[in-house]
């Protein structure tokens, strides 16, 4: 297992848009793949369940990754974040 921390960067946080590519793009890896605000972990390939974080502008996630595809899993969501936010 793999793990990131994540500062929501973008002015609008995480909303709608930039929620359903982030869950696009995980969706493409066949590991597990996690976000974590507080004590709240949610699945990041559900846009709903994603949403219910409620990520605004500033806040402090963790992203973690466990599967035979972590490494590039990784890789490619972190380029993503990075793009989006």
């Amino acid at each position: 297992m793999i793990s990131k921390k994540i500062v929501i960067t973008a002015e609008n946080g995480l909303h709608i848009r930039p929620a359903a590519v982030f869950v696009k793009e995980a969706k493409k890896f066949k590991s597990d793949i996690t976000i974590t605000l507080e004590k709240n972990t949610v699945n990041a390939k559900s846009l709903f369940k994603l949403q219910t974080l409620g990520l605004t502008k500033g806040t402090t996630v963790i992203l973690s990754i466990h599967g035979n595809d972590e490494k590039q899993a990784m890789e490619s969501i972190s380029k993503i974040i990075k793009n989006i936010f």
